[in-house]
């Protein structure tokens, strides 16, 4: 019988978001790709540091306990890589190593596997490779560019700390654009007259249903087990302020989420409240947030909406999750051509 990621929250990532490649990379672009294979060829048993995401990948993966069949997980994380199947060997042995349960794996030699994102059912795509991020961004796909941040991890600290921006993140950016275009009064006043009608779905939407169903099946776990702790917690770190908090609220709960923690800094630098939060992982669209809070924890870039004019796409959404009223979107800027890649590289 066929193993259904259906009902799995399933995370695809690429080996440049859980460990540190830089070593692979230098020898790469420095020496070429005959060297670059002989490098891992000759450390193949030597583990890759650590990257970014891993924290946050190895607490995704734990949540699994909560099954007591291991062969129907609550959470899949796939290894999605641009190295052939022999490169990509000393990726296996790695995950291997640090005991992540991570047992499958695409290798595409030289090419980017987003295209695989809807056929397994991927609901976020991690990668340190910016082109393939925007790349299924603009094919309407939940993706990230985990940045260079700094982050220290408490391996005793067993909680998994999630924080979301909301517009161009969890929503569309219909409510970004007129910020943009006409102003903060502008904004709320839209925000007010629009307070019941529901956002439509930024690319992580999906994501955050999925987790919120996980946080669920945590709820009835702690009843069956009293001394249990949850490990997950959701947080919402928005730049909204009132009067415009009330719509997002709304419109969370017309998805049927609610977060743990919600943020309405209407301008503080978020980098002051997650540098308190410590999340394992926080996703942003603006690159100017990201910029600061990289500084102190893992980021991610969703490279949708008004503010990456370059890269705007409408996010496909599951059949099964409830949908909310789409705004109209804007028509999608005129792209680059997408840049040649190398055969191997940062995957």
């Amino acid at each position: 019988m066929p193993y259904d990621l259906a009902d799995r929250l399933v995370i695809g990532v690429a080996s440049s978001a859980v460990f540190d490649l830089s070593d692979s990379d230098s020898v790469f672009k420095r020496e070429g790709e005959e060297a670059y294979r002989k490098f891992q060829e000759h450390n193949l048993n030597n583990p890759l540091p650590k990257g970014i995401a891993f924290p946050f990948v190895k607490r995704l993966l734990s949540l699994n306990h909560m099954r007591p069949d291991p062969e129907d997980p609550l959470v899949e994380v796939i290894l999605l890589s641009r190295n052939d199947p022999d490169t990509g060997l000393r990726v296996m042995k790695t995950i291997e190593h640090y005991g992540l349960g991570i047992t499958r794996a695409i290798f595409m030699q030289g090419r980017s596997p987003y295209e695989y994102i809807p056929a397994l059912n991927i609901s976020l795509f991690l990668s340190g490779n910016k082109s393939d991020v925007d790349a299924a961004i603009r094919a309407g796909y939940p993706a990230g560019h985990v940045l260079d941040s700094k982050f220290d991890d408490d391996e005793q600290d067993h909680a998994l700390r999630i924080a979301f921006d909301f517009d161009g993140v969890l929503a569309s950016d219909e409510s970004e654009s007129i910020m943009q275009a006409s102003g903060l009064s502008d904004f709320h006043a839209h925000e007010v007259a629009n307070v019941m009608n529901s956002h439509g779905p930024g690319p992580l939407r999906d994501f955050l249903i999925k987790i919120a169903k996980i946080q669920s099946i945590e709820e009835q776990f702690k009843k069956q087990n009293p001394d249990y702790e949850n490990r997950l917690r959701v947080s919402l770190v928005t730049a909204r302020n009132a009067p415009s908090h009330e719509r997002a609220l709304n419109t969370l709960k017309a998805w049927g989420v609610m977060t743990n923690d919600a943020f309405f800094l209407g301008g503080i630098a978020k980098k002051h409240v997650l540098g308190v939060l410590k999340p394992h992982i926080f996703f942003d669209d603006q690159s100017a947030h990201l910029e600061m809070t990289s500084s102190l924890v893992p980021s991610v870039h969703i490279p949708f909406g008004i503010t990456n004019r370059d890269v705007v796409a409408v996010p496909k959404t599951s059949k099964t999750a409830k949908t909310a009223k789409t705004a109209k979107t804007a028509k999608t800027a005129k792209t680059a051509k997408t840049a040649k890649t190398a055969k191997t590289g940062k995957t």
